[in-house]
């Protein structure tokens, strides 16, 4: 009887830690989770695979697949105390990132954030604020 014990016990536990864990594979992605000001320079070789062009809508372009397109808009509109601005940002779903160029001429990064249609806010990293429009 002690022998059966054992030897249930025993290949209870041989089963139990012989069980290898399976690595946690994560998927890859062509697509950046944040979009920075840095976007806006450049377009790499994967996105201008999807790379397209439509004068009919307010996007300068757009790269990726559907579902997960990034779109380069022409902005301008005015910074917190009234001046006007104008710049170039790329944007993901509800929020990108680009550069703006202010009254003194001066180069801006932001970041922003749909707010309505064709309208957008957006703060620089001093808590400047901006409110902009697709143009």
């Amino acid at each position: 009887m002690i022998k059966k014990l054992l030897f249930i016990l025993f290949t209870f536990w041989f089963i139990t830690s012989c069980k290898k864990e399976q690595p946690k594979i994560q998927p890859q992605t062509l697509y950046k989770e944040v979009i920075t000001p840095d976007d806006i320079k450049t377009i790499t070789p994967e996105e201008a695979k999807t790379y397209h062009k439509d004068l009919k809508h307010k996007y300068e372009y757009r790269t990726g697949t559907s579902g997960n397109y990034e779109y380069n808009y022409v902005v301008k509109g005015l910074d917190q105390i009234g001046d006007s601005v104008s710049g170039i940002i790329n944007i993901n779903g509800k929020y990108g990132a680009g550069t703006i160029i202010n009254k003194d001429k001066e180069t801006i990064d932001i970041q922003v954030e749909w707010i309505d249609y064709g309208k957008l806010k957006g703060h620089d990293d001093d808590g400047n604020l901006y409110k902009l429009e697709a143009d």
